[in-house]
């Protein structure tokens, strides 16, 4: 039987191990895809510690930002083809039947299965996909850097393009790495007034490079104070993973402005209704979307030149990359890449 290469976790906090698998093979309404490249995001670490409430089934390979192509299709799969260039992100199916699913809420599904958690994800070189799962990927954009953009691209990019705000508008992001330095170049190429908010002043070049037309340094000041002398921001992309640093950027919100939350903390937000009330502000939280989502964030970057700052590793590093990841060393985004 043909096998390929893997990398799985055993057990929850053991280490990655390379394997020989047999290549599986697509069920109804599945794909296999040969992988290409799979980005390493920080929610990896889910699968790594074991810490999903649903609990996790182990063995399990890991990798929810998978770049490939589609080398098989199962029984009554229509609408992909052998050789598609595609992608797959978090969101890794749904139930068509649940009542958010019968109003098209695929995302809220309630038994909404997640790549590399509810089934093996892109730590591998095949691996098998709902049909609903996949993205078509424009032939113009890399594989190893469409990976990135399948979670982290598509995370900011639906939160800008469905946030309450047009162009012209002052849009603040907050932080300047995996998912700030994407939403900074999203900002700016939707037409948003952007400025980037960071710690230190040599993060500002790096900020301009990206496309902020401002940059507001947190240890120079009270960040929402500047943000106030310049209107206050339509919106606070809150990148960061810091409750503390945001919720005090919520006073630099204008009237009827909305911080949205992305970036993913243990700790509560400190927000009084003080903050909220005077000018009908909001904070809000986004997930990142549907395979639908994934390809528009795609086409969109392709046709904006909106790219990941990338870290490329072989599948048999992967835990030297995953380790670069969580040690938030890297600049912005590891991926493993087969060949």
């Amino acid at each position: 039987m043909p096998s390929m290469k893997a990398v799985q976790i055993s057990k929850p906090g053991s280490d990655f191990e390379l394997v020989e698998r047999p290549i599986p093979e697509p069920g109804r309404g599945q794909v296999r895809i040969k992988v290409e490249a799979c980005g390493i995001c920080h929610s990896d670490a889910i699968v790594k510690e074991g810490h999903w409430p649903g609990g996790i089934q182990y063995p399990r390979v890991p990798g929810h930002e998978i770049a490939g192509r589609i080398d098989k299709v199962g029984p009554d799969v229509t609408q992909w083809k052998p050789g598609q260039r595609v992608g797959v992100g978090w969101h890794g199916g749904h139930c068509f039947v649940c009542d958010p699913c019968r109003r098209g809420d695929f995302i809220n599904c309630k038994f909404e299965k997640i790549v590399g958690i509810s089934y093996d994800g892109g730590y591998q070189e095949y691996m098998i996909a709902q049909a609903e799962a996949v993205a078509a990927m424009p032939d113009d954009l890399p594989a190893d850097e469409a990976a990135p953009l399948l979670c982290a691209g598509i995370t900011v990019f639906n939160a800008l393009r469905n946030a309450r705000a047009r162009s012209g508008d002052l849009v603040a992001v907050q932080g300047i790495g995996g998912l700030g330095h994407l939403g900074i170049q999203y900002s700016r190429q939707m037409g948003f007034r952007t400025l980037a908010i960071g710690r230190g002043g040599d993060k500002k070049e790096l900020a301009t490079k990206l496309g902020a037309h401002e940059y507001i340094d947190t240890t120079a000041g009270d960040p929402a104070e500047a943000l106030q002398k310049l209107g206050g921001a339509q919106i606070i992309l809150a990148t960061a993973s810091d409750s503390k640093s945001m919720s005090a950027l919520v006073n630099g919100l204008g009237p009827h402005g909305t911080m949205i939350v992305v970036g993913a903390g243990f700790e509560p937000l400190m927000i009084s209704p003080l903050q909220l009330i005077p000018g009908s502000k909001t904070v809000r939280g986004w997930a990142s979307g549907t395979a639908r989502d994934s390809q528009d964030t795609l086409e969109f970057s392709s046709l904006s030149g909106v790219r990941p700052m990338i870290e490329r590793y072989p599948l048999a590093k992967a835990a030297d990359a995953y380790q670069q990841m969580i040690s938030g060393k890297a600049r912005f985004r590891v991926v493993l890449t087969m060949n």
